[in-house]
């Protein structure tokens, strides 16, 4: 076993073990627990007395508060109120949305439980996306829709006393300490690589400023609305995950829906379609999406900025050639644009 396996296999072990400590606050018969998603968060299957399912999420330590944290389950409860299918929490029988569990090795973390939801990932980064052109047409339209009544709501919404998310801002982003990591420091970046994107920071920079944070393009946003984070079941289309969401542009969610099939040529037909059913929902001019170029190569940056902070981990030493490849592209095509 290589020495990258062996520490997942002692992660996936501690964060299984907290997770049977955790679930004593939870009034549940569960018969077994079983990894879904083990990366910086530990997401296990549970399969209950009778037959019955649910999710358990062991969070990252650090990455929200616990006000960030009440803030998010306040937002999902809006979200379903208006009508928007999203996971459902668990109280514990403490009566909270989440608990703050320790256990030897493990630290303490934030857990919570959900209803289980069925269908299967439209895709992830490991896979890509499948099906004919139509059906990744027909997928893509309906992320845009959700993805615009999400924005509506957001829009809408009376956030209550205390609401507080982090902010894909200008500062998030291109600032001194961005939010996922100072991407140009980056050790897998080459002299040509660096250069590029310290111009296309400065670039990006200016193009955020310049592009505003009116309410009709800035808002709450769920910040991570790529293909595994979309469970498609029929015709029914349920977004899942919202650990990143936060305050953003518009334009920046459509572009990490976008971001890592923006090479492909399935491409522009899944633009189109993400575009279209947005704009079937909430108006998107034209104008604003001469800026969608803007936001995938802000996008890409921040994909650089996670495997910099996170240099030991199994996921950055497989990913990070391939992210710094688009990454790079990205910013380049945007630069072209510019310059023109």
């Amino acid at each position: 076993m290589s020495a990258g396996a062996a520490e997942s296999a002692v992660f996936l072990a501690e964060m299984q073990a907290l997770a049977l400590v955790a679930l004593r606050d939870w009034d549940l018969q569960v018969t077994q627990v079983a990894p879904i998603k083990v990366r910086e968060n530990a997401v296990f299957r549970l399969d209950l007395a009778g037959g019955g399912r649910a999710v358990l999420r062991v969070h990252r330590p650090g990455y929200h508060s616990d006000e960030e944290l009440v803030s998010e389950f306040a937002w999902l409860r809006a979200l379903e109120a208006a009508g928007i299918a999203v996971p459902r929490a668990i109280a514990s029988r403490h009566g909270r949305d989440f608990e703050v569990v320790a256990a030897s090795g493990a630290g303490s973390r934030q857990i919570d439980v959900f209803e289980w939801i069925e269908g299967s990932q439209l895709g992830s980064v490991e896979t890509g996306i499948a099906g004919d052109e139509a059906a990744i047409a027909a997928q893509y339209h309906t992320i845009g829709a959700i993805a615009a009544r999400m924005h509506n709501q957001a829009a809408g919404w009376q956030q209550p006393v205390g609401f507080c998310r982090h902010a894909w801002d200008a500062a998030g982003l291109m600032g001194e300490q961005p939010f996922w990591g100072r991407f140009w420091e980056l050790a897998a970046l080459n002299a040509a690589q660096k250069a590029l994107l310290a111009q296309a920071r400065e670039r990006i920079a200016a193009g955020l400023l310049a592009y505003g944070t009116q309410p009709d393009r800035f808002g709450l946003i769920h910040a991570d609305l790529v293909p595994e984070n979309l469970l498609i079941d029929g015709d029914r289309v349920r977004v899942i995950d919202f650990d990143d969401a936060g305050f953003g542009w518009h334009l920046f969610e459509l572009a990490t829906s976008l971001y890592f099939i923006s090479g492909d040529p399935i491409y522009p037909t899944a633009r189109d379609a993400l575009i279209r059913g947005y704009r079937s929902v909430r108006p998107l001019s034209d104008e604003a999406l001469e800026h969608l170029p803007l936001f995938l190569a802000a996008r890409g940056t921040t994909y650089l900025g996670w495997v910099h902070t996170r240099p030991g981990s199994e996921t950055a030493r497989e990913f990070t050639p391939f992210l710094v490849e688009r990454a790079c592209a990205v910013a380049d095509e945007y630069l072209a644009r510019t310059t023109a």
